[in-house]
């Protein structure tokens, strides 16, 4: 059996699980576990995959993915970041996680450091450990404004006693929901080039700022690696379909890999996707939902004594300090979810020194359900 096996569980995902085996049950379960929107992809994505499936000529596409989806994200950036992006720059992938794949293998050897910031997304972690990579956790903290600074980096090289090779940033992020604004993008990138560490900014949450400044790292680097995905704003988790903003002097590298890892994107789901991209009315309504349960939630935790652990500036989830009432986040969650059925995930996930003491609920569902699963802890923790 191979080592790279032995990581850490994705708890969010056996939470889920649990939660799915309850529901098939019977039983109530309202689910905070996942980043899974309430709301379907939206009309026009739906429309276009039915009318391809009419047809039903759907096959291999270029590995990185049909010109026509590349045009399209291009003219997003345009006229959303005020960017003049070459088509070719662009790489769709099978979901944001295949981007992940894709830049570790790319970017970096078995044995480099890469740095991220605790909390933060757990396969982050998971990939690169069973990729033989060296993960370099910096406490993203309210000294640091809850991200990475040059100044951490800094500290965290010499006390790894290696140069890092690369530098990995959400924005806005999760599980805390931090918003890294333009001016700590570009100090970020400045550092990482001037070391020659690769820079990969993931902005998968992009479209979900309820506060601070959204960027793209292009409005500031040409050379940072971004990865986005339509699985967040754009409501389409399943269709499992995300791209990625290449160098041009690296686009011929990540190809190669992509041709013999993946073949190519799913077509179908790249058809669903330009069409997507032009919902902006419909999704941002979306917004507005996730808006108003962010409202509930920042009012409702703080009256049942939960308080939140970080800004929840961007995503859609609340990272909660439940310190008060327990120092074991597992088991909370297990017992949250076996009492009252509600489903969140352990900070444990995101933080392996701290976790024990944090959970992360996202609300990212219905207004309704939102509703009834604060009523829910609120009595349960009397």
């Amino acid at each position: 059996m191979s080592k790279r096996g032995a990581v850490e569980p994705f708890h969010a995902m056996d939470v889920l699980a649990e939660a799915t085996r309850r529901r098939d049950a019977g039983y109530p379960v309202i689910s905070m576990a996942v980043g899974q929107p309430a709301h379907p992809a939206p009309e026009a994505a739906l429309e276009a995959a039915r009318r391809a499936l009419e047809h039903g000529r759907l096959g291999y596409t270029d590995a990185l993915g049909t010109l026509s989806l590349k045009r399209a994200i291009a003219a997003h950036y345009q006229s959303r970041h005020g960017i003049a992006l070459d088509p070719q720059r662009i790489a769709i992938t099978t979901g944001s996680s295949a981007g992940f794949n894709l830049a570790f293998l790319a970017l970096f050897d078995p044995g480099d450091c890469v740095a991220i910031a605790r909390p933060g997304y757990p396969a982050y972690r998971n990939i690169m450990a069973a990729l033989g990579l060296r993960v370099v956790e910096i406490e993203a903290s309210a000294e640091t404004g809850y991200t990475l600074t040059p100044e951490s980096l800094d500290r965290a090289a010499a006390q790894a006693g290696r140069p890092l090779k690369g530098v990995l940033l959400a924005s806005p992020a999760n599980p805390t929901g931090t918003v890294t604004g333009r001016a700590r993008l570009k100090a970020l990138a400045d550092y990482c080039r001037a070391r020659s560490i690769a820079f990969i900014s993931d902005e998968i949450y992009h479209g979900l700022t309820f506060a601070g400044e959204e960027a793209s790292v292009l409005e500031v680097a040409d050379d940072a690696v971004v990865i986005n995905s339509f699985s967040k704003y754009y409501c389409m988790t399943g269709w499992r379909i995300g791209w990625m903003v290449l160098p041009e002097d690296q686009i011929r590298v990540f190809e190669r890999i992509a041709q013999s890892l993946y073949i190519s994107p799913p077509e179908l789901s790249q058809i669903a996707a330009e069409a997507a991209l032009g919902a902006h009315e419909e999704l941002d309504g979306y917004k507005r939902a996730y808006a108003a349960n962010r409202d509930l939630l920042l009012r409702r935790l703080a009256e049942i004594g939960l308080s939140i652990a970080s800004p929840m500036d961007g995503a859609f989830y609340a990272y909660v300090d439940v310190s008060r009432f327990t120092n074991d986040s597992m088991a909370f969650a297990r017992r949250m979810l076996a009492e009252i059925n509600v489903a969140a995930t352990p900070g444990f996930d995101f933080d392996p020194l701290e976790g024990h003491r944090t959970m992360r609920f996202s609300y990212a569902g219905s207004a309704a359900d939102m509703a009834e699963a604060m009523d829910r802890i609120a009595n349960w923790l009397k």
